[in-house]
C-alpha cells in the first residue's frame, strides 16, 4: 500500500544540492512542522528530513532558503547505511513528489515567484523501486484555516 503525506513547515536550513554519478540533481533539507498545541505555553515542532529529486531539487534550491515556508507532498521511506565508525544507522526521509510555496516569509505578501515545475516520470528516491503514480489535483477551498 502506498501512502501520501502532505506537510507544511519552514526550512530549518538552506537546501543542499548535489548530483549523482549520473548527473541527477538531488537535494536534502530539514523542515520544522509546528504541532497544533503548545507545551508549557511554548510552540512545539517536529523536524523532518526531506529529499527532492530532479526538477524538485533544482526548484527548492533556487527559491527556498532557511526560514521560508513550504508545502511538500510526498511519501516516507526508511533506509539504513553503515556509518564510518562501522555502526548501522537507520533514517526515515520524506521523499518529495510535489513542492509548493506556502506564503511569503517576509510578511509582505508579494506573490512574485513562479509556479513549481511539473514532474515528469518517477521522482522516487534511489532507495525505492516503486512508481510515484499519478495524482488528481485537489480543488482549492478558500475557507481553509491556513
Amino acid at each position: 500500500m502506498y501512502s501520501i503525506t502532505i506537510m507544511m513547515g519552514r526550512l530549518v536550513e538552506d537546501p543542499e544540492l548535489r548530483h549523482t554519478a549520473n548527473d541527477v540533481a538531488v537535494c536534502s533539507f530539514r523542515i520544522a512542522v509546528d504541532r497544533p498545541y503548545k507545551v508549557d505555553g511554548k510552540n512545539v515542532a517536529d523536524f523532518f528530513t526531506v529529499i527532492g529529486w530532479r526538477g524538485q531539487a533544482d526548484f527548492v534550491c533556487k527559491y527556498f532558503k532557511k526560514g521560508k515556508p513550504i508545502v511538500i507532498q510526498g511519501h516516507f521511506e526508511n533506509r539504513s547505511y553503515t556509518a564510518q565508525d562501522g555502526s548501522k544507522r537507520y533514517v526515515t526521509e520524506l521523499i518529495a513528489e510535489r513542492i509548493s510555496f506556502a506564503g511569503d516569509s517576509s510578511g509582505q505578501g508579494k506573490p512574485s515567484l513562479p509556479e513549481p515545475p511539473p514532474e515528469h516520470g518517477n521522482t522516487a528516491s534511489a532507495y525505492s523501486s516503486g512508481n510515484t503514480g499519478d495524482f488528481e489535483e485537489m480543488p482549492v477551498d478558500d475557507d481553509l484555516p491556513f
